[in-house]
């Protein structure tokens, strides 16, 4: 590695015949956004390296992109999920933009200004979310999810501001090696895919960006990692790879199912009463459990009636999912509005603001009523073993 210089939270050094200036900062900082376009306007590089990907590009620059949002798909593909973890940590970005008087994520739009106003080339140099999420999830203990959704929603009842000062301090070397080092040891998972991986990635779409002279504009917090990476030669396709879902899982599934039914035939063939008591007590337990789920959602009236219907035969079938035919339902019969777009980061600024937008109280029922009939289903099976075995012992 070349000499490198640092200078308020920007990294200077080169490596060949290329010279680059990697610029460190915090998301919600007027300071950040303003350092970029003053940097990118003076150096005048052939290239601008920004930390977003093709898909936060697109939603950055098209104000119409959120209102275009097809839902259903977004449904049908099964990321319900993870577009309401993405709204909900980028809630916590807003809310801090709002005290500063600052639009979340604009040191990217000055660094895609300044690009255009200089001719240089510009290059998206983060990995696709989506592709971070699902392998962050995959990623992680059972216990390390309780606590990362735990974390998410105590931010919201967290209202405590943060001064600009505190922002800038957060930028520097040592506050950053502190941070990280407590973020990886209570998130050891969830950091090794949403930080070292994309230090990675973000070090290589930046080390062979064309030109001699490239700016990155990066959160402050993966400059250390991409330097002290910087000679090494990594494959980034490997980081570009979803995991796929477990066969095992899928088969354990089915086997539990057939294990389920095959006790309550049995017990019939003994018992008609008994098999009659297991059969009630779990389509009660996992059609209540479906139904409480989108009642506690706030869900329209055929959606919780949907949702009780839908419960035994996705309780029976690894591949469907109640949350699936709840939120098809509550998205045809509330279809969300320009506005609900509009006012997610309002409506966000209270835990309320979750039931009373359209968007996210479809992605509430989605969860609620997946968990709901899990739980059901659950406590149902126990009742189904335990019949049995009393039957047979």
């Amino acid at each position: 590695m070349a000499e490198t210089i640092n200078e308020q939270n920007i990294t200077r050094f080169k490596k060949g015949d290329k010279e680059y200036i990697l610029i460190g900062t915090a998301h919600v900082s007027p300071t950040s956004a303003e350092t970029v376009k003053q940097i990118i306007l003076e150096e005048k590089p052939d290239t601008v390296c920004i930390e977003l990907d093709p898909g936060r590009y697109k939603t950055m620059t098209e104000k119409e992109q959120w209102s275009e949002t097809n839902f259903i798909k977004v449904i049908k593909d099964g990321k319900a999920g993870l577009m309401f973890v993405n709204i909900l940590l980028s809630n916590y970005q807003q809310k801090i933009a709002k005290q500063f008087d600052i639009r979340s994520g604009q040191e990217m739009v000055e660094g895609i200004a300044a690009a255009k106003t200089t001719g240089a080339e510009l290059v998206l140099a983060d990995r696709d979310i989506q592709v971070t999420f699902k392998r962050v999830w995959k990623g992680c203990s059972f216990f390390e999810k309780c606590k990362l959704i735990t974390t998410i929603i105590m931010s919201f009842l967290d209202h405590e501001e943060i001064t600009e000062e505190d922002l800038e301090a957060l930028k520097t070397e040592d506050m950053l090696t502190a941070a990280m080092t407590e973020f990886g040891a209570t998130f050891k998972g969830v950091k090794k895919y949403l930080v070292d991986e994309r230090d990675i990635y973000l070090k290589e779409k930046v080390k062979h960006a064309p030109g001699e002279k490239i700016v990155a504009v990066l959160g402050a917090a993966h400059v250390p990692g991409m330097i002290s990476r910087w000679d090494d030669d990594d494959d980034i396709a490997k980081l570009e790879e979803v995991p796929p879902k477990s066969k095992v899982g899928k088969i354990a599934g089915w086997g539990i199912v057939l294990a389920l039914i095959a006790m309550v035939a049995m017990t019939f063939s003994v018992n008609p009463a008994s098999g009659w008591e297991q059969t009630r007590n779990w389509l009660i337990l996992t059609m209540g459990g479906a139904g409480l789920g989108a009642i506690v959602s706030l869900a329209h009236p055929l959606t919780i009636l949907t949702s009780i219907i839908m419960a035994p035969v996705s309780a029976l079938s690894p591949v469907l999912a109640t949350g699936w035919f709840a939120g098809l339902a509550e998205a045809y019969l509330k279809k969300p509005k320009v506005t609900d777009f509009e006012r997610l980061s309002e409506d966000l600024s209270h835990v309320s603001g979750i039931w009373k937008n359209k968007i996210t109280r479809i992605l509430l029922v989605i969860i609620m009523t997946n968990l709901g009939c899990a739980v059901g289903n659950i406590l149902g099976s126990i009742g189904v073993i335990t019949i049995f075995l009393n039957t047979y012992l």
